[in-house]
């Protein structure tokens, strides 16, 4: 399906969270891949951790999730996604911005970048635009998929684009949420066999990369913990993070024509 940047546009401001009576609080925008995205009820269990990140965070801030599956830092904004979101954001917002996954497809010229020269070019686009509406970057290193060796230990897959993007954070000194790391370090704990309760496997796939219920509040929370970590947000703007979260928070809308835009 071949989309407009104004059907993109009116798709993106569609989902942007309303400030009845003036401004009122901030809106945290993400700019991501599958692994973050909304997912609705044909993809259910898949769930998003853009999707549980509101769990973790007071109602004063808001969450614009506008992650979409399968984009990279490249084709997200050759699509004008990026300037949906520029079109919508205002001082004092957030824009969090996490790719790789897709990135990494050199056989795909619409979505590959290299880590050190376009996918770091790509990323200041972001970076250059919300500092050009007043509104703060975030730049989050692309979370872990599921791969052990054959020793149990958790093995890294993004190759040079966390390196990359840790690089341009200092450059550009912007705040780094290194979700890379962290998911890491956290499957490297659970280890092989628990692990599987966090990712998509299902009785008709075994999927390493996307989240179920569990694996999205388990990444949205190391998001939230970055968050006032890297002085992005106060303490008081986080919470439930030291408390079980159920999994019956997490809900599949029903897909309209926008929200597949």
């Amino acid at each position: 399906m071949s989309l407009s940047r104004r059907q993109v546009t009116l798709a993106a401001l569609a989902a942007v969270p309303l400030r009845p009576g003036g401004r009122k609080g901030r809106t945290l925008y993400i700019a991501g891949d599958s692994t973050a995205a909304q997912k609705y009820v044909p993809e259910a269990p898949e769930t998003g951790w853009g999707m549980a990140l509101p769990f973790f965070l007071r109602r004063e801030v808001k969450v614009a999730n506008h992650a979409v599956n399968g984009r990279s830092s490249k084709s997200f904004v050759d699509e004008g996604r990026l300037d949906a979101i520029l079109a919508a954001i205002r001082p004092g917002d957030l824009l969090l911005v996490q790719f790789a996954h897709n990135d990494e497809k050199t056989a795909d010229p619409t979505r590959y970048t290299e880590p050190w020269t376009t996918y770091q070019d790509y990323l200041r686009m972001y970076i250059d635009g919300a500092r050009s509406r007043g509104a703060r970057p975030l730049l989050a290193t692309p979370v872990e998929r599921r791969r052990f060796d054959v020793d149990g230990n958790a093995l890294p897959t993004h190759g040079d684009y966390p390196a990359a993007m840790r690089a341009l954070a200092q450059e550009e000194r912007v705040a780094l949420l290194d979700i890379e790391a962290l998911s890491l370090a956290l499957w490297q704990r659970l280890g092989v066999e628990e692990t599987k309760v966090y990712f998509n496997w299902t009785d008709t796939e075994q999927d390493n990369t996307h989240f179920n219920p569990p694996g999205a509040i388990a990444v949205a929370r190391l998001v939230a913990r970055e968050l006032p970590r890297t002085r992005v947000l106060a303490p008081r703007d986080v919470v439930r993070l030291h408390e079980d979260i159920p999994t019956s928070w997490i809900t599949w809308p029903e897909a309209t024509d926008a929200s597949t835009l």
